[in-house]
């Protein structure tokens, strides 16, 4: 394992940046501090008019390994992520097969520790049957970043639509309960009404379909049942004005039992960008009008909104070529999604802190990883330092199986110099040593 001097660095973290040096040593960081010598050989590296920031955390991807491996798997999107400043990711149950059992979800484990070069954890996926699985976690619940429920429209039968399993999971699992929310009978109602209207349906009749309303009636009957039950809610993906209604800012954030993200397509895309974009930017919940982006910065900024994300989704590019009704919902994200925030931070929209703290220290707390998310001394070496020099997504560049990006074309100011995890440079300038993997995600509960 190699150690690391890092020199002169602007270090982002917790609120504060400033100038220093730091050490990692043996897979930690050893020692912060304005000036570090140490008495023996060392690799030193000259930060200086870089950012070192604590590695993005992205509590929501989708790696499609296993069964679905045509479209990306394990190793290469986390081969993405590091190349992008995500140094863990949290993937989601709806693989071939669903993660719907333990002994399912420990194959993902098996091929993580194998292939992904990004630290890992794996969601329990919940079905209408599989009530007696979902309860065996608690045993785990140190090893497991948590359970995820689709109450909205999902493959197979990943869709949870029975209240009373709904209420035994509530009631019965320990772990965080992660939810895709969008009300199933009111997407189904929707697109009856839009087609006696319109026979054939196009991207930008997506979010139409999948209205504020599905999303908010589905969030809210989550939060009724994570308050009946004091169960530890998290809802992905906030996609409208209407739900940060439903959301507090309560602070210390670790006080929080319900939580809730916002995705960077989220962000960044309008219901406008259909016009161009087309099936490109289709997605679930879908991306809305422009005035649901104003009000999700908004509770990004005060702190209704806890977390931001990918929901890193890839589809190839023939899928994505489909007509409107057949067309997959998803984008591949995870790659870029450091440096889309790095734009808006250079914009003014945010602050870098603020940045570093929806994607690394709220991750961290909001899951209750343990030893990661921060730049602590004795805390795992999961970072990454940026440059700030133009970086323009291309075709050469995008590391996603898929090979395309709904961003494409777009320049960032900033690029990442170098990733860190668990003190391995695992990616430096454009090259990659993956002589070391990532590590299973450890979770610190009591």
């Amino acid at each position: 394992m190699s150690n690391y001097l890092i020199k002169n660095a602007q270090i982002v973290n917790e609120g504060k940046t400033f100038t220093s040096d730091l050490l990692i040593k043996n897979g930690r960081i050893e020692k912060i501090a304005n000036s570090i010598s140490v008495p023996y050989a060392i690799e030193e590296i000259d930060a200086t008019g870089m950012y070192l920031i604590p590695g993005a955390i992205d509590d929501q991807v989708h790696f499609r390994e296993p069964g679905l491996t045509h479209k990306a798997n394990i190793y290469t999107e986390a081969k993405a992520a590091v190349a992008g400043g995500v140094t863990s990711f949290m993937e989601m149950p709806n693989t071939n097969p669903p993660a719907f059992t333990l002994d399912l979800l420990e194959d993902k484990y098996a091929i993580g520790s194998k292939n992904a070069l990004a630290n890992y954890s794996f969601f329990m996926g919940t079905s209408n049957d599989n009530l007696e699985e979902i309860l065996k976690i608690n045993k785990k619940k140190n090893e497991i970043c948590g359970v995820k429920i689709f109450m909205g429209s999902s493959t197979g039968n990943l869709l949870v639509d029975n209240p009373l399993v709904l209420e035994k999971v509530f009631s019965g699992t320990e772990l965080l309960i992660a939810t895709h929310c969008e009300e199933e009978g009111l997407i189904r109602r929707n697109k009856v009404a839009l087609e006696k209207i319109k026979p054939v349906l196009e991207a930008s009749d997506h979010p139409i379909i999948r209205d504020e309303e599905v999303c908010f009636e589905s969030s809210w009957k989550a939060i009724q049942l994570a308050q009946k039950f004091d169960a530890r809610l998290h809802i992905l993906h906030i996609s409208t004005a209407k739900e940060l209604q439903l959301f507090s800012n309560l602070r210390p954030l670790a006080d929080k039992r319900i939580t809730a993200e916002v995705c960077v397509h989220h962000l960044h895309f309008t219901a406008d960008d259909y016009a161009t974009k087309g099936n490109l930017i289709k997605c679930n919940p879908a991306i809305k009008a422009p005035q649901n982006k104003t009000a999700l910065w908004e509770g990004l900024l005060d702190d209704r909104l806890d977390i931001i994300a990918t929901d890193h989704a890839p589809h190839t590019w023939e899928e994505k070529q489909e007509d409107y009704a057949h067309a997959h919902a998803g984008l591949p994200l995870v790659q870029h999604s450091v440096m889309l925030m790095l734009k808006y931070v250079k914009e003014g929209k945010i602050s870098i802190e603020k940045m570093v703290e929806k994607m690394s220290h709220a991750v961290a707390t909001c899951f209750q990883i343990k030893e990661r998310g921060f730049i602590r001394e004795g805390y795992f070496a999961d970072l990454v330092l940026v440059k700030e020099s133009p970086y323009t997504i291309t075709k050469d560049n995008i590391l996603y199986k898929c090979g395309w990006s709904p961003l494409e074309g777009t320049q960032f100011p900033y690029q990442i110099h170098s990733t860190f995890v668990n003190g391995h440079r695992v990616f430096n300038n454009g090259q990659f040593d993956e002589s070391e993997k990532g590590q299973r995600l450890q979770f610190d509960r009591q």
